[in-house]
Order: C-alpha cells, then structure tokens, then sequence
C-alpha cells in the first residue's frame, strides 16, 4: 500500500534563502552596538572558522557562542534581534529562492524551514515569508533569561533528520514525497532522507555529491529551476 502522507518543502536559510551566513552579521552588529566585548567576538568567530573547517563540533560551537547571552533576557534580545533582521538581514534574501517556496506553496505543499539557527532569525525569516512552521535549534531560557545552554538534538547535521522525522509524524508529512533545499554538505543526511534534495549554491563537497547522485542545482539567478520530480535521494 502507497503512503498517503502529504509532500512538504524543508528549506535551509543560511546560504540557501538568505545569500548570506546570518550569524556573523549578528556578532558585527553587537560589537558595533557595544552589546559584545572584544574578547567575545573574537572567541566566536574563531569558534565559527573552526566549525567551519570540522575542527570544532556543533556543541561546542553551541557552548562558546551562547556564553554572552547567559543572563540576557529573552524580551531584549528578540526586540534586538528584530530590528537587526529588518536593517541587515531582510536584503539579503535570494530572490530565486523565495520563488521556489512561492511555487511549493501554490502547489498545496507543506512548507517549513529547517535550519541550524536560533527563532531569534527564523522567527522573522518565517514571518516574512509568510511560512508557517519552523524547525531550528533551541536554547534554554530560564525565567525569562538565557542559562546560556542549547537543548539537544541540535537542528544540525544528523539533527535534522530527528525534528524532519518528529514534524513528518506530528503533520502527516511523507518525507519520501518531499523536497529539501540546502547549501551545506552538513545537511547531506537530510538531503538523502527526503525524495526530492536540491543543492542551493551549494559549497565544494555538497556540489560533488550532488552531481553524482543527479540531484538539481540552482547555483546562480538565472538557473533553471528544479522541477518536481526531477532528482531523488538515490
């Protein structure tokens, strides 16, 4: 017997709907505003190189940035975070993108971001959008203030694959007749759990593997777009 699970649209948003990684941004704008002190920032960039270079892993990384949010409130830095998002972050969406969630919405699919980051960008990239559901990686707030901990699984790497896994059950999403859209080899595990993967500007590694397994790329402008039932998880 055939699933009978509706198709839904994950979409990464660093380097995927946004041109940009959103959290450098965010460390330049609170050492511009005086809310991150010198030895923070650079503690969190070279935490952030070597995350990227597969030094460091993500809870680490997790640790180190989520130590000058220990404390904070959560009401001032979402109100921080929301005025950062609309002076800095907004511009920086891939039109192309965008299109591509326009047209999974017009066909009735489920849409969801599934990123790495914090709600304290996918909040508003989700509501830009007009997107109702979110699946990113939480921090624990305590009373209103950060403990500056993160609550496992990260929605990073193998990660994804647990909260794709738990929101395809919750919504009777079939993963098999959905699509993802990522710029990371990090996200390979969840390309190659969902039917329809599709590479997004995608970096060295991931456009390998992508060319090999005959997944679509969009990898400029003016790329033709991927077409529902092109590429597979094979």
């Amino acid at each position: 017997m055939g699933s009978t699970g509706a198709p839904a649209a994950f979409f990464d948003v660093d380097g995927t709907l946004l041109s940009v990684q959103s959290g450098l941004l965010y460390v330049q704008s609170l050492r511009r505003e005086g809310l991150l002190g010198l030895g923070d920032l650079l503690r969190i960039l070279w935490g952030y190189v070597t995350y990227r270079l597969g030094v460091m892993n993500i809870a680490r990384l997790a640790e180190v940035t989520g130590r000058w949010l220990v404390g904070r409130s959560e009401e001032s830095v979402l109100d921080h975070a929301a005025a950062w998002y609309r002076d800095e972050v907004h511009q920086h969406l891939r039109p192309e993108i965008v299109a591509k969630l326009e047209g999974h919405r017009a066909d009735g699919d489920v849409i969801a971001l599934l990123t790495s980051g914090t709600r304290y960008l996918t909040d508003f990239v989700r509501e830009d959008l007009g997107v109702e559901f979110s699946l990113h990686t939480q921090v624990e707030v305590v009373d209103g203030r950060f403990t500056g901990r993160g609550i496992e699984p990260f929605c990073y790497g193998r990660g994804k694959i647990f909260w794709a896994e738990r929101f395809a059950s919750e919504h009777g999403i079939d993963l098999a007749r959905s699509y993802f859209y990522s710029d990371s080899i990090v996200d390979l595990p969840m390309m190659k759990r969902v039917g329809f993967p599709v590479a997004v500007y995608p970096d060295a590694r991931l456009r390998v593997e992508a060319k090999r397994r005959g997944w679509p790329i969009i990898d400029s402008p003016s790329s033709p777009h991927a077409t529902h039932g092109t590429g597979s998880a094979a």
